[in-house]
């Protein structure tokens, strides 16, 4: 029970990597507001464990942070764990991409993080030992074709979180990042159903297989529990070793 009693957030919480990290958290003691936007699955996420409770909510709209805060402090009464999962990808190559396109990955992959933290901080405060996880990608250190949004938006994850862990230190409060790799979720299932792509990805690592949304459920539980509490401005690359020959 490494996180029992805390309040936490999980945002994309209706699949992936927030379903995991939700029903990881709540088997281990923490009550969880699981957010995703309205529509989606967030009733399957909830039928794991009583401890987890929903909110509805897209988080690139203006008013959704303020109220994802007021809605965990309402149900329990403190904030002690913020997890920024929720993302979207989008491959267009720079000279054919659209500004609303640039603006949207980045409302949700970037502004919103920034957007809940900042509403998140006062609670954390008075937590004595907040924790602020956000989530990058390994993308966030290398690039590919049609990946300029998002690695754009990636890479300024470490540079707010850095940030955070340097502003918030003096409170208590923990900043850190997880750099996801090749992950079998909502975003990738559908190239990953494909044998051949799946292969080439399983290959590129030297554990021969595709992550998990479980592998990087247990390195959140890690930086939100007291194991991690010296451990703050860090971004945690769960890859598999994908990058090392890159």
């Amino acid at each position: 029970m490494r996180l029992n009693g805390k309040a936490t957030i999980v945002t994309g919480a209706a699949s992936g990597i927030g379903r995991a990290t939700a029903v990881l958290f709540a088997e281990n003691g923490a009550r969880v507001l699981a957010v995703d936007r309205p529509g989606s699955d967030l009733k399957g996420t909830a039928s794991f464990n009583p401890a987890i409770r929903l909110f509805e909510a897209d988080i690139a709209a203006p008013d959704s942070p303020g109220r994802i805060i007021d809605a965990a402090i309402d149900r329990f009464d403190r904030l002690d764990v913020l997890m920024n999962n929720a993302g979207v990808s989008l491959r267009i190559l720079v000279e054919d991409m659209k500004e609303e396109e640039w603006d949207r990955v980045h409302s949700i992959n970037l502004r919103a993080q920034f957007l809940l933290a900042r509403a998140a901080i006062p609670h954390l405060k008075r937590s004595g030992a907040g924790r602020i996880i956000n989530i990058a990608s390994v993308m966030a250190e290398v690039t590919d074709y049609g990946n300029a949004a998002y690695c754009a938006a990636k890479a300024g994850i470490g540079g707010l979180t850095r940030t955070l862990a340097l502003e918030l230190g003096k409170h208590g409060i923990t900043a850190n990042y997880i750099e996801p790799g090749a992950i079998v979720t909502g975003l990738t299932q559908k190239s990953f159903s494909n044998p051949e792509i799946s292969a080439v990805w399983s290959r590129k690592s030297p554990l021969k297989r595709l992550g998990q949304p479980i592998d990087i459920a247990r390195a959140a539980l890690f930086l939100a529990s007291e194991d991690a509490s010296f451990v703050t401005g860090h971004g945690l690359r769960v890859d598999g070793g994908l990058l090392l020959r890159c």
